[in-house]
C-alpha cells in the first residue's frame, strides 16, 4: 500500500492512535518531524496547533494537510508515525522509498533560525530538564521578557511542551535569540555526564549492566575450554594502525579506537577494527569491555552494550532495538521504557560493540532501511541499519571483522577504520612470559622461537603464539624439525591434544594419529559442513549427523558454547575459527571419498560461489600458508562468569563441609590467584554469606570482595567475619546494614591487618556507627578508604569521626556524600584534617554545607599537602564561601579540582569565579 493511500484509508485508525492517550504529545512529535524536514510551513503548523480546539480536531486538520500535499509528505508522515507510535497503524508498512531516517543533521551553512526547525525533534529532547536555564540566559541577554518566561513556564505545560513553546517563541525573536539558545544547548551537551538527568532507576541499571559486562569480560578460556584465566594475567597489547594515511605520534592505544584520530567521516558513528584472523580482535574488544566496566576507559559512555555476531546468528525472531539491548545484554528490573527513552534522547553517551561481523551469515546490505527503534525486524536488518546510522544515530558503534570480509558498501558508512596488526617483537616476548610462570621455561621457548625466523614471523599472530606456547614441550623436543608452516603449527597442536588422550603413550611416529583418525574425520566433516554454511555453532543434531561422539568431544577441540547452551540443549563450537578451518582441510585431504578438486576451488576466490561456500574464512585460513604471513582467529573465547566457578565450589563445599571437603577447598582455592571478587546483584543473603566465607578463608592472597546490591543485612555481615582476614576491601553498598552490624564488623576488622577499605553507601547507618569508625581510624594506621555516603549521619556523627581522623595518618579517601553533616560537621572534619599528608579525595556532596563550612575547608586546604579533589556539589555555599576557597587555592597548587555545582551562586558569579580559578568546577 502506498503511503498516500494509507493516510486516506487508515484515517480513522491513525486518529485513534494519535488521540488515544488524551495527551497532545503524540501529535506534537509528528509535527516536530514534519517541521524539521520542511514539509510544513510555519503558518500550517500554527493552523494545526490551535489552543482550545479539541485534540482530535487538530489531528484531523493535520491529516487533511498531509494528504493534500502529496506522496513525499505522506511517506515522511508514516515514517514519523512508526517512530512515534511503533505499535500503531503503519507499524508494518514499508516506507523506504525516499525516506532513510526521520531526523536530518544540521548543515554547517544553516542559519540558527533554520537549525531550530531542522533540529527540532532532538532540540525538544535536549531542552527537557533545562528549560529554566535556557529561559534565564534568554532573559539575561534581553531576548525574552518576564512575560515570555512566564508563558513558557505555565504549569499546564508538560516539560516537552515547555521546550516546544520556548522554541516557538525563540523563532519569533530572530536570529540572535536562536543563536543564544543553540549555544546554550551546545554548552549543556559539552558539559558531559553531570548535565544529564537520567530516570530514577537509571543508575541501578547502569550498575547491573556494568556488573554483567565485568563478569563476561574478566576471564579468557584456556585451550580445551576446561578452565579460565584472568584477562589481566594474559592480555598483551597488539599493534594498532589507522587506516587513514595519517602520521600519529607514538603508539596507538585502546582509547584511540574511539578518539578523534583518523576520522574519515564526521557524520558516521561506526568504527571498524579489522585485521587478519588471529590478530586478537575479539580479545581486544573484551579488554575494552573490561576497562569500561572498571571505569578506566571509555568514561564518556555511560552505557556499553556488547554483542557477538556469532550468537546473533542463532536469533530467529524479529527484534526491535529495545529487544536487542534488553534481552541480549541486560534486562532493566524497573522503568524499562524510561531507560530506553533516556538512551534514545542521549545517544552520545551510549556505545554498542559487535564482535565478528564476518561471522554473520548474511552479507552487509543497505537496501532495507529502518528508522524506528521499536519496530521489530530480522536481526541482520537491525544490525545493518545500526551500522549505517539509520537506527540510533549518535550512538557509537565499534565492530570487528577480518579485513577481507568488509566490502565497499559498509566502508562508506565508517567513521574510521583501525587495523590490528598482531604482536610486536616486544609483544611476543611479553606474551610468552605471561604464558609461562617459570622464567627458565619461558626463556627456552623464546630462544626456540627466535632461532627460527619463520616461526618468529608466525608468532606475531596472537593465536599462533598461543599455540606455540601451549605446545612448548613438543617445540623444545623437536630439534631440527621445528615447524616451518602454519600447517605444521596446527599439526603440532593436534598432536598435543590427541596424545593427551592417547593410550599409546610411548608410541613413536604417527601411531597417535592413526589411533585417532576416526575422531579427526568426524570433526573434519563437521568443520567442513560448517564452513560451507557459514556455521560456527553446532547442535547435538549436527554432531550426530557427522558421527561425533563423546570421546571426540573430550579431545578438547570442540567446546561447549556457554552463551548459547542451556539445561535442555547444548551447543558446541570449535576451539578456534582457524581450528575449524584446519579440520575442514584435513577432512578434504584425508577422506577417501572427498572430491580433490575442492582444494583448488577453495584457493580461487572467484570460484567460491560455484563451490557453494558462503564465507571467505576458509580461504583466508588456507591461503595463509601460501603467503606465509600470520593468520588465525580472534583470540580465545570468553569464559562463563568468573563468579560462577567459584559458586560451584561454594555449593559443593556447602553440601560436604567435612574434612575432605575442607581439604578440597584448600586445594582448589589455594590455586586461585584473584585480587577482586565481584558478586553484585546476586541475591546474596546470610545463607550465601556463610558458604562464601567458608570458601574464601582458604584463598592464598588477600582479595577485594564486592557484594553491592544484595541482601546481606546484619546477620550476613556476621557470617562474613571468618573470611575478613583475607579481605583487603569490602563493598557492601545497599545491603540493609545497621549500626549493630557495623559494630561487629569493626570489632573483627581491627584484628585483620589486610582490611583497608570499606564502602557502605545507602544502608541504614546513623551517628551511632561513627564511634566505631572513629576507633578504627584511630587504631588502624594502614586504613585507606572510608565511604559512608547516603546514610543518616549528622553533625554529631561527623564530630565523632573527626576524633579518629585527628590521629589517623593513612586515610586517602573519605566519602560522606548525601548525609546531613551541615556546617558544624564540615568544620569538625576540616579541623581534624588540617595538615593531612595522606588524604587525596574528600566528598561532602549534598550535606547542607554553607559558607561557614566552606571557610573551615578553605583553612584545611591551606595547610594540606596531599588533597587533590574536594567535592562540595549540591550544598548551600554562597559567593562569600567561595571567596574563602579561592584565597586558599592561591596557597595550594597541589589541589586539582574543587567541585561546586548546584550551590547558591548566580550565573554571573559562576562565570566570574571560573575565570579567576579554573580549578573551581561549576
Amino acid at each position: 500500500m502506498m503511503a498516500q493511500e494509507f493516510v486516506l484509508k487508515q484515517r480513522t485508525e491513525i486518529l485513534a492512535a494519535v488521540c488515544s492517550s488524551g495527551s497532545s504529545e503524540q501529535l506534537e512529535r509528528l509535527l516536530d518531524v514534519l517541521l524539521a524536514h520542511g514539509e510544513l510551513s510555519w503558518e500550517e503548523y500554527q493552523s494545526i496547533q490551535v489552543q482550545g480546539r479539541p485534540l482530535h480536531a487538530n489531528a484531523r486538520h493535520l491529516l487533511d494537510i498531509v494528504y493534500t500535499k502529496g506522496l513525499a509528505i505522506c511517506q515522511l508522515f508514516v515514517a514519523a508515525l512508526q517512530q512515534t507510535i511503533p505499535e500503531g497503524p503503519g507499524a508494518r508498512l514499508c516506507v523506504s522509498e525516499g525516506v532513510s531516517q526521520v531526523e536530518k543533521s544540521r548543515e554547517a551553512h544553516q542559519t540558527s533560525g533554520a537549525a531550530l526547525l531542522s533540529q527540532r525533534p532532538s532540540l525538544v529532547g535536549k531542552l527537557q530538564g533545562c528549560v529554566d536555564g535556557a529561559l534565564e540566559v534568554l532573559h539575561e541577554t534581553g531576548h525574552f521578557t518576564s512575560e515570555d518566561c512566564n508563558e513558557v513556564r505555565l504549569p499546564i505545560h508538560t516539560p516537552s511542551q515547555q521546550a516546544r513553546r520556548l522554541l516557538d517563541l525563540v523563532s519569533s525573536k530572530g536570529e540572535l535569540a536562536a543563536n543564544v539558545v543553540l549555544q546554550f544547548i551546545d554548552q549543556k551537551q559539552q558539559s558531559g555526564r553531570s548535565s544529564l538527568t537520567p530516570p530514577k532507576e537509571f543508575f541501578k541499571y547502569q550498575k547491573k549492566l556494568c556488573s554483567s559486562v565485568l563478569a563476561q569480560s574478566s576471564f579468557l578460556s584456556t585451550y580445551g575450554g576446561t578452565s579460565h584465566m584472568p584477562l589481566d594475567d594474559i592480555y598483551t597489547e597488539g599493534q594498532l594502525e589507522l587506516a587513514a594515511d595519517l602520521e600519529v605520534q607514538g603508539n596507538l592505544g585502546l582509547g584511540d579506537i574511539v578518539s578523534t584520530a583518523g576520522i574519515i567521516n564526521e557524520e558516521a558513528d561506526t568504527v571498524l577494527v579489522s585485521g587478519d584472523a588471529g590478530s586478537g580482535k575479539s580479545t581486544l574488544l573484551q579488554r575494552l569491555h573490561l576497562l569500561w566496566a572498571r571505569g578506566t576507559a571509555l568514561s564518556e559512555f555511560l552505557l556499553l552494550f556488547p554483542f557477538s555476531c556469532r550468537k546473533l546468528n542463532s536469533e530467529l525472531k524479529e527484534l526491535s532495538v529495545q529487544d536487542l539491548l534488553f534481552r541480549h545484554c541486560c534486562w532493566p528490573d524497573w522503568e524499562q521504557e524510561d531507560i530506553f527513552r533516556f538512551i534514545l534522547d542521549h545517544p552520545h553517551v551510549v556505545i554498542f560493540t559487535f564482535d565478528g561481523l564476518d561471522e554473520l551469515k548474511q552479507s552487509f546490505s543497505d537496501e532495507h532501511r529502518l528508522c524506528c527503534p521499536t519496530q521489530p525486524a530480522p536481526v541482520h536488518v537491525l544490525l545493518f541499519n545500526l551500522l549505517q546510522g539509520s537506527l540510533m544515530k549518535g550512538v557509537r558503534k565499534v565492530v570487528t571483522s577480518r579485513s577481507e570480509a568488509v566490502g565497499p558498501i559498509l566502508k562508506k558508512y565508517l567513521r574510521k577504520e583501525v587495523f590490528l596488526k598482531g604482536f610486536s617483537p616486544n609483544g611476543i616476548d611479553c606474551f610468552v612470559k605471561k604464558q609461562h610462570h617459570d622464567p627458565a621455561v619461558a626463556a627456552k621457548v623464546l630462544a626456540s622461537i627466535q632461532a627460527n625466523t619463520f616461526l618468529l614471523g608466525l608468532c606475531h599472530s596472537p593465536v599462533l603464539c598461543w599455540i606455540v606456547s601451549q605446545c612448548h614441550k613438543e617445540l623444545l623436543g623437536c630439534g631440527d624439525g621445528t615447524p616451518q608452516t602454519i600447517t605444521d603449527v596446527y599439526l603440532m597442536i593436534l598432536q598435543r591434544f590427541l596424545q593427551h588422550q592417547s593410550s599409546l603413550k610411548t608410541s613413536k611416529g604417527s601411531g597417535w594419529f592413526q589411533e585417532h583418525l576416526p575422531t579427526v574425520l568426524h570433526l573434519g566433516q563437521l568443520a567442513l559442513q560448517g564452513v560451507k554454511a557459514s556455521c560456527y555453532v553446532f547442535s547435538n543434531t549436527d554432531l550426530d549427523s557427522c558421527c561425533v561422539t563423546e570421546k571426540d568431544i573430550c579431545t578438547g577441540f570442540l567446546i561447549q558454547s556457554k552463551d548459547m547452551s542451556n539445561d535442555y540443549s547444548h551447543q558446541y563450537e570449535f576451539l578456534h575459527l582457524t581450528v575449524q578451518c584446519f579440520f575442514a582441510a584435513l577432512y578434504i585431504v584425508l577422506f577417501n571419498n572427498a572430491d580433490r578438486s575442492t582444494i583448488t576451488k577453495l584457493f580461487a576466490l572467484h570460484d567460491l560461489r560455484e563451490t557453494g561456500f558462503s564465507s571467505t574464512c576458509f580461504t583466508s585460513c588456507l591461503a595463509a600458508d601460501q603467503r606465509q604471513t600470520p593468520g588465525s582467529a580472534d583470540g580465545q573465547k570468553s569464559a562463563t562468569l568468573g563468579e560462577m566457578s567459584l559458586q560451584r565450589h561454594a555449593e559443593a563445599l556447602q553440601v560436604h563441609p567435612t574434612a575432605s571437603g575442607s581439604k578440597m577447598a584448600k586445594e582448589v582455592l589455594g590455586k586461585l590467584d584473584v585480587d577482586h571478587l565481584k558478586l553484585t546483584y546476586c541475591n546474596i543473603g546470610p545463607v550465601e554469606c556463610t558458604a562464601l566465607a567458608y570458601v574464601l578463608q582458604h584463598l592464598r592472597n588477600s582479595v577485594g570482595i564486592q557484594l553491592d546490591n544484595n541482601s546481606v543485612g546484619d546477620v550476613g555481615v556476621e557470617q562474613l567475619l571468618p573470611c575478613l582476614h583475607i579481605c583487603n576491601s569490602l563493598y557492601l553498598r545497599n545491603n540493609n546494614i545497621t549500626d549493630e552490624g557495623i559494630r561487629k564488623l569493626i570489632a573483627k576488622g581491627l584484628q585483620c591487618d589486610s582490611f583497608q577499605k570499606i564502602a557502605l553507601f545507602n544502608n541504614k547507618l546513623t551517628d551511632a556507627c561513627t564511634e566505631h569508625f572513629s576507633h578504627l581510624l584511630r587504631t588502624k594506621q594502614n586504613f585507606l578508604s572510608l565511604r559512608l555516603g547516603n546514610n543518616n549521619i549528622t553533625s554529631e556523627g561527623a564530630k565523632q569521626l573527626a576524633k579518629g581522623l585527628e590521629f589517623n595518618h593513612s586515610l586517602r579517601f573519605l566519602g560522606l556524600w548525601g548525609n546531613k553533616v551541615g556546617d558544624a560537621g564540615a568544620e569538625a572534619i576540616a579541623g581534624a584534617l588540617e595538615g593531612s599528608k595522606t588524604l587525596t579525595w574528600l566528598s561532602l556532596v549534598g550535606n547542607g554545607v554553607g559558607s561557614a563550612g566552606a571557610r573551615a575547608l578553605a583553612k584545611m586546604i591551606k595547610s594540606d599537602t596531599s588533597l587533590e579533589e574536594l567535592w562540595l556539589t549540591e550544598n548551600c555555599i554562597t559567593r562569600h564561601g567561595v571567596e574563602f576557597l579561592l584565597e586558599a587555592l592561591e596557597h595550594n597548587t597541589h589541589v586539582k579540582s574543587v567541585w561546586l555545582r548546584n550551590n547558591n551562586l548566580s550565573v554571573e558569579e559562576v562565570e566570574e569565579m571560573t575565570q579567576r580559578e579554573s580549578r573551581l568546577i561549576f
